[in-house]
């Protein structure tokens, strides 16, 4: 495929071309002659373009084409846009470029906090030290390759450091991932783009600002975080690691300071809070100093492993392993008889399932590939929706529920870090699996065969025996009787919401309180995270312009 190319010189504007389709193997100069054919116009009238995004249409697998939106710069564009003003394919391209909402005095008089260093703490802390507000980011767990020797110990010794691992560290549990990076977010002010840029910036592939379902893996996201900490502290802002938070101090109903395990206090107005869903002693504290948090939904169920060849074949047919292609992926969704939702969750082609507990004697699991995506199993949550209605009336009960089930993973699983795991054909005839078939689980430090029929609430095993055999006629063999199944994951999204207003997304009881990203409950995913970040950095230095 052709690399990204490069705009020519730019004009007042830009016209977008949507739903153009070439097949696989085409040359560059394809798309080119396909602008010239859908806008009528000679080689002369094209002054140049850039492949804004590209998808794949497989659903004939027969015919797979790429589907491109495309930007071009042409000669009269007004002219153009006229003659085509009744086609909505093509339009006025965007301004996608980002603009900072404010620029922050020479002397400040004080500085913001932010708590966490996932993607959108890691974000608030860029966005707010591009505008010159120098932010201290406080994150209790390790430098990201430091984390990474923690991580490694659990899946190689089943040695658990709570406090360095897969959820709690520089680049948050993004960083042992797939590296996901596409999301179905509103956002109108393109902040979407602005994360995608400073990535590339930061070292990942340029593909990402075009590909439809742009992904990073692990490897590539550990130095892309360091290259994004030096750009922060180039411009101002200051990293503390290993700083954990265990106090907010608050006056009058407004913040006025943080105050750290070791008992330092440090004095601030302005604090976003981006801990990730997986602080739960920060939940327990913030439900304590009286801070408003609701319950909100999420979802718990297993991973699943298959051959990434039986995948491949399900969505490619006859092009399946086409270096072109890559790895395939699903998105499956089904509405069990008994109301529950059953869907795939943070689906890893050609990935490990990986554990992800940050509490000692539990066990959770996570999915994660590398940029290459060659591992010889797909890997997916298979996971029901759990809902505030399903566990008593506390804020924090559904965090005590997630808690309950991961304890139970770790007692199937053996007591030392192994998860419980079963066959799919023994799990659909209810009985315990005792050896593996054709399918090795990948997850480390191992899997325990056991029945996961008592994994899980009755009603949630009840909704995933429903769904495996409907997933089997959206893609062919999911339901092989080999197939894997590891349990318990359970950190699909936080189980509470750190409630903030609309408008400047303060705490809607707690002045100068900023909950962002997933652990607040108003992000799922890298993407989503990183943009609410952006969002809580801009309502941050406008509140501090106007002091």
């Amino acid at each position: 495929m052709p690399a990204h190319p490069t705009i020519a010189p730019y004009k007042k504007f830009m016209l977008r071309l949507t739903e153009i389709k070439l097949p696989l193997a085409h040359a560059e100069g394809e798309i080119k002659a396909a602008i010239m054919k859908r806008l009528n116009i000679a080689d002369d009238e094209l002054i140049g373009y850039v492949v804004f995004k590209r998808g794949v249409d497989a659903r004939k697998k027969s015919n797979i084409q790429f589907t491109y939106t495309l930007d071009a710069t042409v000669r009269d564009e007004a002219a153009i846009l006229e003659r085509f003003k009744n086609d909505q394919h093509v339009t006025v391209a965007p301004d996608t470029s980002y603009h900072f909402v404010a620029q922050a005095p020479q002397n400040i008089a004080s500085r913001p906090i932010v708590i966490g260093m996932g993607p959108a703490g890691l974000f608030a802390g860029l966005i707010l030290a591009q505008m010159g507000f120098c932010p201290l980011i406080l994150e209790r767990g390790k430098a990201v390759r430091e984390r990474t020797k923690d991580t490694f110990g659990l899946w190689r010794q089943g040695v658990l450091n709570p406090e360095s691992n897969v959820q709690f560290g520089e680049g948050g549990a993004g960083t042992f991932s797939d590296g996901k990076l596409h999301s179905q977010i509103k956002d109108p002010k393109h902040l979407g783009r602005k994360v995608l840029e400073e990535f590339v910036k930061a070292g990942a592939p340029e593909e990402i600002l075009y590909a439809s379902k742009p992904h990073i893996g692990t490897f590539r996201l550990v130095g892309m975080v360091e290259k994004m900490r030096e750009t922060i502290q180039s411009l101002g802002g200051e990293m503390r690691f290993q700083s954990r938070v265990d106090d907010i101090a608050i006056e009058n109903g407004k913040v006025c300071g943080v105050v750290l395990a070791d008992g330092e206090r440090i004095a601030t107005s302005h604090l976003v809070l981006a801990v990730g869903h997986s602080a739960r002693d920060t939940f327990e504290m913030l439900h304590k100093r009286g801070i408003f948090i609701e319950a909100k939904p999420f979802s718990i169920g297993f991973r699943i492993e298959h051959p990434q060849s039986l995948i491949d074949r399900a969505r490619y047919g006859n092009n399946a392993g086409n270096p072109l292609l890559g790895a395939a992926d699903y998105k499956l969704v089904h509405h069990a008889r008994n109301g529950r939702p059953v869907y795939s969750f943070c689906m890893c082609p050609g990935g490990t399932v990986v554990a992800a507990t940050s509490e000692t004697g539990r066990v959770v699991t996570n999915g994660m590939s590398q940029y290459s995506r060659n591992e010889r199993n797909a890997n997916s949550g298979i996971v029901v929706g759990i809902s505030p209605d399903d566990y008593p009336d506390d804020p924090l009960a559904g965090m005590q529920f997630q808690r309950h089930w991961e304890s139970r993973a770790f007692e199937l699983g053996g007591g030392n870090y192994h998860a419980p795991g079963q066959l799919v054909g023994d799990f659909l005839a209810g009985q315990p699996s005792t050896r593996f078939g054709s399918v090795q689980p990948s997850y480390t430090p191992g899997v325990h065969l056991c029945d996961l029929g008592t994994a899980l609430p009755e009603y949630a095993i009840a909704a995933i025996r429903e769904a495996l055999p409907a997933f089997a006629k959206q893609i062919k063999g999911f339901d092989l009787a080999d197939a894997v199944l590891t349990g318990v994951e359970t950190r699909t999204s936080s189980p509470i919401r750190i409630k903030r207003n609309g408008e400047d997304l303060q705490s809607i009881n707690t002045q100068g309180l900023y909950p962002a990203g997933e652990g607040a409950g108003y992000a799922g995913g890298i993407l989503s995270a990183a943009v609410d970040g952006i969002r809580v950095a801009e309502a941050v230095a406008l509140s501090m312009m106007r002091q």
